[in-house]
């Protein structure tokens, strides 16, 4: 049920951290990975799929280029024949108070996060549906669920990619699509290497995970394995929490 042989597997931020280790998950369990990514120069991934036996391409997307998002999903089924699976990884950070937030980075981080996510799964959708079957699985956050502090940007984008995943769900079930996101908690990655130098909220942060430690890029490995493939065929607008246990506390 896990396996995911003849399978395409189409995934943006990839070439590095969680989506890294999320493309050689879905590579190791049979499928053949398109990356979507800015820097088409970087074919580290890529090298590393193949060594594993499966086809790998590069798919130019520039999450800040609405015309190149709007391609990428085309340009995958040109080359690959089809995409089964969708992960939506990509995603920016801007940290400041509120009242000196500024409206450029409210709008690189809405684009990136949650109108690029919207864009792909709409194009995804389209051939999903149309061949009555298909997996997405989109990244939310702990900020789907919490405010967080100096980030409004970023927690307004994560509420919405949870519930524009319960919206795609609630259409597109029926069309055997199925639409859920997994919920990084407090994960060893660079977009919170601020977090991991402050010894004072590092400390808080650790001291309120029942694990007892910060998640790493491999605790992704399985969890997007167990999304993409037909052991999680009736579970849908589901958001999976992979946080060691912060939610719960």
């Amino acid at each position: 049920m896990f396996r995911l042989d003849g399978k395409v597997a189409a995934i943006t931020g990839a070439t590095r951290g969680i989506g890294r280790k999320m493309a050689v998950a879905l590579a190791e369990a049979g499928a053949d990975i398109a990356s979507l990514q800015r820097n088409v120069n970087d074919v580290a991934l890529k090298g590393e799929i193949e060594s594993l036996g499966k086809n790998c391409i590069v798919v130019p997307c520039n999450m800040e280029d609405t015309a190149q998002v709007k391609a990428a999903i085309p340009t995958v089924i040109k080359e690959l024949g089809k995409i089964d699976i969708l992960v939506n990884n990509a995603g920016i950070q801007r940290r400041s108070p509120s009242v000196s937030f500024s409206e450029t980075d409210w709008d690189d981080v809405i684009q990136v996060n949650l109108k690029s996510v919207w864009l792909l799964c709409q194009e995804a959708g389209k051939f999903m549906v149309a061949q009555q079957q298909g997996k997405i699985i989109n990244m939310a956050s702990l900020l789907s669920f919490q405010g967080g502090y100096i980030v409004p940007a970023y927690a307004v984008t994560k509420g919405g990619v949870a519930q524009l995943t319960k919206a795609l769900s609630n259409e597109w079930a029926k069309n055997h699509v199925n639409v859920n996101a997994i919920v990084p908690g407090y994960i060893a990655t660079d977009m919170n290497e601020a977090l991991i130098q402050d010894e004072t909220r590092s400390r808080q942060i650790l001291e309120r995970i029942p694990a007892g430690r910060w998640g790493t890029p491999e605790d992704f490995m399985g969890t997007v394995v167990f999304l993409a493939s037909d052991a999680s065929n009736y579970i849908h607008g589901h958001l999976l929490a992979v946080d060691g246990g912060w939610l719960g506390r």
